[in-house]
């Protein structure tokens, strides 16, 4: 049979109250009495239950990760994984567990953020593919539920936020293609939901004007991250714009459908038409030709996402926004 605390109290000679506080580290507990207790919990093999241990606490040391739209259509799972080992690995270091839960727009209608939250006896949360549109944007700050947030800027005295420098990563991309000779540059972005895909038509269009470039409307196209919305983005500019020599995508899933779209016309990549991507997700190595694209430090984005939730509960920190460096890696597309 397990040891019990009982076992534990009745071994030391004191109540089962004292072995639970000296084991939880309460100060009110005399430093002899807490040595005593934890050399016979160790000599009787003692493993505290960490349901018991979550009621005495208040604290289950259990962080959910609140994923929207997590279905098999989703275009987002590529960029997801990365975050979502970083994430795993820290507060596996820090002595948390980690629960996977999902939500829909439609769900968060039904149910608030911060009784999605509590019903689940989460400490925290780390929230990512929510959209700037979704019910839980204002409800995450409002709710007092410590959270932090991956892409969207969302920061309050309990909700901080994770997100590449996505103006500056777009940026990187025109210029690339702006020192490579190309003066009429296309662009094609995520949906208008997504705050990333804001602030990278931003940097799209500050870096157009700074290279004394004039861009077109026409030069533009709203897609969805996934490759077919890139094979359409692609066709619809080089359509409009036959002088196009080089086209920006928002997301390398994006880029990869406007490599297919090229190939299927018989544009030669990159000598008819360059191709720059954004994530550097796997896959952008293995295509032919292999995706010039702008890198997101994904797996650091979930270990920076950890240690700023794990600092708020543990040390009461406070939460801040934290923008990440891209960079350019320059691969055959262009």
């Amino acid at each position: 049979m397990p040891v019990t605390i009982r076992d534990v109290a009745r071994a030391a000679g004191v109540s089962i109250t004292t072995v639970s506080r000296a084991l939880n580290g309460y100060e009110d507990v005399g430093a002899d009495t807490r040595r005593k207790v934890e050399r016979v919990a160790a000599e009787l093999k003692y493993r505290p239950s960490a349901i018991a241990r979550s009621l005495v606490m208040n604290r289950t040391k259990t962080i959910g990760l609140l994923v929207s739209e997590l279905t098999k259509e989703h275009s987002g799972h590529h960029f997801m994984f990365g975050v979502l080992y970083g994430i795993h690995d820290r507060l596996a270091e820090l002595g948390y567990d980690l629960v996977l839960v999902s939500t829909t727009t439609a769900r968060q209608r039904l149910v608030s953020y911060l009784t999605f939250c509590t019903e689940r006896r989460l400490d925290g949360v780390i929230v990512m593919g929510i959209r700037m549109d979704d019910p839980y944007i204002q409800e995450v700050l409002d709710s007092g539920f410590p959270s932090v947030v991956i892409d969207v800027p969302l920061l309050s005295e309990r909700c901080g936020y994770v997100m590449t420098d996505n103006v500056f990563g777009a940026k990187l991309a025109v210029r690339h293609l702006f020192a490579k000779g190309h003066r009429v540059i296309g662009f094609v972005n995520g949906h208008v939901q997504a705050a990333v895909s804001r602030e990278r038509r931003c940097g799209y269009e500050e870096a157009m004007a700074e290279c004394g470039l004039v861009g077109d409307p026409d030069w533009q196209f709203v897609s969805d991250f996934t490759e077919r919305g890139g094979m359409e983005g692609c066709k619809t500019l080089l359509e409009k714009n036959p002088d196009m020599t080089a086209i920006f995508f928002a997301s390398d899933l994006m880029a990869m459908g406007g490599l297919r779209h090229a190939q299927a016309v018989g544009l030669k990549v990159p000598s008819d038409l360059s191709v720059v991507g954004f994530d550097d997700i796997e896959l952008s190595q293995y295509v032919t030709p292999s995706l010039s694209t702008i890198h997101q430090k994904r797996y650091e984005m979930g270990t920076v996402a950890a240690d700023m939730l794990v600092g708020m509960l543990d040390q009461g920190k406070a939460p801040e926004g934290r923008l990440l460096s891209p960079q350019l890696f320059e691969r055959q597309s262009t």
